[in-house]
């Protein structure tokens, strides 16, 4: 039975393409139980958006889309599921703590279940984060500073790494762009893996609160490895070989049914 509809189809095939540099029609329609016929009108719109180009048997990655999604484009993928991820990793987190809250859309949501809480220091690098919990009364909002990138409203640069080199944090929220268990969890931009790195050695425990889609990809610029996260937010999404390693590191999984969104 195919879990995806079909834009959610389109955009998984648009990540894989992105990241493998190409595809074939056989391992699509495989990967995602559906015909190859589906696959090929799947593709033909995305050739047709110019967000890939169609080669024989498959499609390849479009050079001048080799990039990652805007913060505008991302905040409407998965949009209920990333609503949901938020407010359990938000339910980790107690009053009384200093947390980092790293930059983008599902630490956004993150952020949206923190406006009440009591007593809760919140570092972070993200533009829109720190505007939103600025609605909050009670909760004292830090920010980096650093340089802008207006891509995805976050900052980064020396200036925001040494704005954490004088705090102790209790836990790290972390988004990712990849999630490989050889190689670890990932970003596409250098300057923020830099920043992430930091952030992980600031703080006691790394959470990371990711869609599965982000599984099995492999970003370019690894942030830490698989090893050193404590707790994983994601959705019934994720790959079952993921599931056992990371209970065997003994990762504390919180696992949602994306079926029942």
């Amino acid at each position: 039975m195919d879990m995806y509809n079909s834009i959610e189809r389109q955009q998984e095939i648009l990540r894989l393409t992105q990241a493998q540099g190409k595809v074939s029609v056989k391992e699509l329609a495989g990967r995602f139980d559906v015909s190859e016929v589906t696959i090929r009108n799947d593709l033909a719109v995305l050739d047709k958006k110019k967000l890939l180009v169609r080669s024989r048997g498959g499609a390849m990655v479009n050079s001048q889309l080799g990039r990652e999604l805007s913060l505008r484009e991302k905040s409407h993928q998965h949009s209920a599921l990333k609503q949901q991820l938020g407010r359990i990793a938000a339910d980790l987190i107690q009053e009384g703590e200093r947390i980092i809250l790293d930059s983008g859309t599902t630490t956004k949501e993150v952020a949206s279940c923190l406006l009440d809480r009591e007593d809760l220091v919140v570092m972070t690098n993200g533009l829109n984060i720190a505007t939103e919990l600025a609605q909050s009364e009670k909760v004292e909002v830090m920010l980096t500073g650093g340089a802008l990138r207006k891509k995805s409203m976050s900052f980064y640069g020396t200036i925001a790494e040494r704005s954490l080199q004088n705090f102790n944090f209790s836990k790290l929220i972390l988004g990712v762009d990849g999630f490989d268990l050889k190689t670890g969890i990932g970003t596409h931009f250098e300057q923020e893996a830099i920043l992430n790195r930091l952030m992980c050695e600031m703080a006691e425990q790394v959470v990371v609160v990711s869609d599965s889609s982000k599984f099995d990809r492999r970003a370019f610029h690894v942030i830490c490895a698989v090893q050193q996260i404590h707790t994983l937010v994601t959705d019934s999404g994720i790959p079952q070989n993921y599931v056992d390693e990371l209970m065997r590191l003994g990762v504390e999984l919180h696992i949602i049914d994306r079926d029942n969104l």
